[in-house]
């Protein structure tokens, strides 16, 4: 895998982290959209709309127009994935390289809310889509995530300690 797809996987790694510090008390996320630019700068914008479904549909618009003229960015909005276990709460994480050639990829962070009987969890990520980016190189996208889970010092303790790997 090229080393700036490795890059925006640390990046979607960092904001997924900070969306499951988000809502581990039980809120629902604020869409938001983290971008990094050439020299390495990041930046993060919330869509903060009455309608959550709005937010999400302006971070979409703003992730694919690159309003920020950053080279990666990724969106994570609250949502719900369709597992073999019914449908549950997840982070939807829209990663995207701008360039000539633009690779992306969606995952979902699947989570159990609060107020549970079982308290919160968060459970393993799972890739929805990638373009641009061989099978082969999925454990390697995968690895680049969770340094970026790891490297948000707020976040990847809430992750940590509530990992539920079971789904």
């Amino acid at each position: 895998m090229l080393a700036p797809m490795h890059e925006t996987a640390r990046l979607a790694g960092f904001f997924a982290a900070h969306g499951i510090w988000s809502v581990s008390d039980g809120t629902t996320l604020t869409p938001l959209l983290g971008y990094e630019h050439a020299g390495g700068d990041r930046g993060m914008d919330r869509f903060a709309f009455d309608d959550v479904g709005a937010g999400a549909q302006a971070g979409q618009e703003a992730l694919q127009a690159n309003r920020y003229d950053a080279v990666r960015a990724v969106l994570v909005v609250d949502g719900y994935l369709h597992l073999p276990t019914g449908r549950t709460d997840a982070l939807i994480v829209d990663a995207v390289e701008y360039g000539p050639a633009r690779r992306s990829f969606k995952m979902g962070v699947p989570y159990r809310p609060q107020p549970s009987p079982q308290g919160f969890a968060v459970h393993r990520p799972k890739f929805i889509e990638v373009v641009g980016v061989n099978r082969q190189d999925y454990p390697e996208l995968a690895d680049a995530f969770f340094a970026g889970v790891d490297a948000h010092e707020r976040a990847a303790p809430v992750w940590n300690a509530n990992l539920d790997p079971s789904i």
